[in-house]
């Protein structure tokens, strides 16, 4: 990870996720309303070098040539062979080929557009100009939150999957809960997912066991008002309480959800409950109850179903992972 802004503390790394979440409204006109975000598409890179497969010899590198995109000169090595004009460019670990060199150098441009696109894609997020041209590895634990937010969710995993590799450097955990609670970046689902998914691990990242309970209470409020399931973060949110951290709170918080005015909410509480169960045995009646009486008073005739077949479920001890209801607002 890069020495620079390593000396942010975890409140300036607040500050600075709030200017980003500032411009990020005002370039969305003022809305707060959150994006629906695409699937992750996993990115892979290079491609396969398509000299290997005609047998280029290193001999045949013997030409040179340029190409440009986004501002920057690429320098290409070109080799001419009787399957056609090669190209590779060692900057872009890519390699293309054409039947003359005017074709090649267009497909060489073409064919790169994907790491182009998300070289771009990171320094837009981070608000630097031109292409990222490093490591995402390298960056700074402010820079690796604020890539929770790309559209591009497989940067957003890779920030993530870093981030994850570095739980022991405790500085993340203020702007991570930072995310949890953030109501405002039209791109906060995606990121608010990557955080639940670290917070499998919660302890990991807190410095106290006051820490914990923030986190958890920020949980329960992403639960309790949630607006939309974009990107399956309220499902998350409950699955973590109730599957990974059930014993101190995850019971009790999604019991107390149950209650939540978001019928989204009401949804992830009532599949989180299934975990807990799984996990505390002697909490099935408590659930079995709370369930029962889900399915008498609760205004949605699908969550009604739900509860009600979950509490059959678990009471026989089954557990069938009854599949959750899909509103009709979600279609």
């Amino acid at each position: 990870m890069d020495t620079a802004d390593q000396s942010l503390t975890g409140d300036d790394m607040v500050r600075e996720l709030r200017t980003m979440i500032d411009r990020a409204v005002e370039s969305n006109g003022g809305s707060t309303n959150a994006n629906k975000p695409a699937h992750r598409v996993k990115f892979t890179w290079p491609p396969h070098p398509i000299s290997y497969s005609f047998h280029v010899l290193s001999s045949d590198w013997k030409g040179v040539a340029t190409f440009e995109a986004y501002g920057d000169t690429f320098h290409v090595e070109v080799a001419r062979t009787p399957h056609g004009v090669f190209g590779r460019c060692q900057e872009l670990w890519h390699e293309d080929r054409g039947s003359t060199e005017e074709l090649m150098l267009l497909n060489l441009r073409v064919s790169s557009e994907p790491l182009l696109k998300r070289q771009i894609e990171i320094n837009r997020v981070l608000n630097y100009p031109g292409r990222f041209k490093g490591h995402v590895r390298d960056l700074s634990p402010i820079d690796l939150i604020k890539l929770l937010y790309s559209e591009d969710r497989d940067i957003a995993n890779e920030a993530k999957t870093v981030i994850e590799t570095h739980a022991s450097n405790r500085s993340f955990f203020p702007a991570l809960l930072e995310v949890l609670t953030d109501r405002r970046h039209p791109n906060r689902r995606s990121a608010q997912w990557c955080v639940l998914d670290l917070f499998e691990d919660l302890p990991s990242y807190c410095h106290s066991p006051a820490d914990e309970v923030n986190a958890v209470s920020a949980m329960r409020d992403l639960i309790w008002d949630a607006e939309d399931d974009y990107a399956r973060t309220i499902y998350k949110a409950g699955v973590v309480l109730g599957g990974h951290i059930p014993h101190a709170f995850g019971g009790p918080t999604l019991l107390e959800c149950l209650h939540a005015p978001s019928k989204i909410g009401r949804r992830s509480a009532i599949h989180g409950l299934f975990h807990v169960v799984e996990w505390i045995p002697e909490m099935r009646e408590q659930v079995v109850q709370a369930l029962n009486t889900l399915s008498i008073q609760d205004p949605e005739p699908a969550l009604r179903e739900f509860a009600a077949l979950l509490a059959q479920d678990i009471a026989n001890g089954t557990y069938d992972h009854i599949e959750e209801p899909i509103f009709e607002d979600e279609r």
